[in-house]
């Protein structure tokens, strides 16, 4: 399966976005910020370089030093620029202090970065499969999509984070590791039955874990169904610079942050990639 980039192309250096909304989503919290200076198409599956304003890098230790790379979750077209919203969870001291932004601070960011999702050629059946954080690239594509063939599945360790499916103007089925919402189970589990008699007209978008990633190319490899799979790998730069999210295809040794995040699933003999989180 071949495709052609889809790219938005950022402009050069750091720029800082107005953070408008702060708003706290059971163990996420969704931010938005007002672009002035980046371009209005980024495409659903690119990712921008983000940080604090004067509080990156400080503290005894100067952590953290380098800025988080996120998919963003939304862009709407507003006066003065583009509102992009990113999904955080602070799970560390970069996180930490992005899910501490209130309303009126300064968001730096650096993208849009990467190549994002293709669309589904009609009349394919979108099959979407986000984990945890991973849903965030996933609710912009919704909307795109918002109308054609296809379903939404989500999975989420609990309630706190299955709080994230609200965001979903559809309804999508859920499941949670310990049933708390939906399913108790994978998000797996819902996406086996979809992938049955599908090969000829459908296509997964997926995002989340490695595990889950892997799990997802799996069966869509044994359904003969194609895929494009959103990874994640530690990024220093965003923008090919310093080799950190090198990961291996079977075309040979790509940087993620230039020919992904998002990937063909044939292309890969695995999405347990080294470098990944989770």
């Amino acid at each position: 399966m071949s495709r052609a980039p889809r790219r938005t192309t950022a402009p050069f250096g750091r720029r800082a976005a107005e953070v408008t909304q702060a708003e706290r989503l059971g163990a996420y919290v969704l931010i938005s910020a007002l672009d002035g200076g980046g371009p209005t198409d980024p495409v659903p599956g690119q990712f921008y370089m983000l940080a604090t304003g004067e509080r990156w890098g400080g503290g005894t230790d100067e952590r953290p030093y380098l800025g988080r790379a996120f998919s963003f979750a939304r862009a709407r077209p507003d006066p003065g620029g583009l509102t992009l919203q990113f999904l955080l969870e602070a799970i560390g001291p970069g996180t930490a202090r992005l899910a501490g932004l209130e309303v009126g601070d300064a968001l730096l960011l650096v993208g849009p970065l990467g190549i994002g999702f293709d669309a589904p050629e009609a009349p394919q059946h979108a099959l979407l499969v986000g984990g945890g954080i991973g849903v965030a690239p996933l609710l912009g594509l919704a909307d795109s999509l918002e109308g054609a063939p296809g379903a939404t599945l989500l999975g989420f360790r609990g309630a706190a984070h299955a709080a994230a499916g609200e965001l979903f103007s559809s309804q999508p089925q859920i499941a949670t590791d310990d049933g708390s919402v939906g399913a108790a189970g994978l998000v797996t589990d819902l996406l086996a039955p979809h992938l049955e008699g599908q090969a000829l007209d459908a296509r997964v978008y997926a995002c989340g874990p490695p595990a889950m990633l892997e799990a997802v190319r799996a069966l869509c490899a044994a359904a003969g169904v194609d895929a494009q799979l959103a990874l994640e790998s530690g990024m220093a730069c965003g923008f090919g610079a310093c080799f950190g999210c090198v990961v291996p295809t079977r075309d040979g040794l790509i940087r993620l942050c230039l020919d992904g995040p998002v990937l063909n699933a044939d292309r890969l003999d695995s999405a347990l990639v080294p470098g990944a989180g989770h």
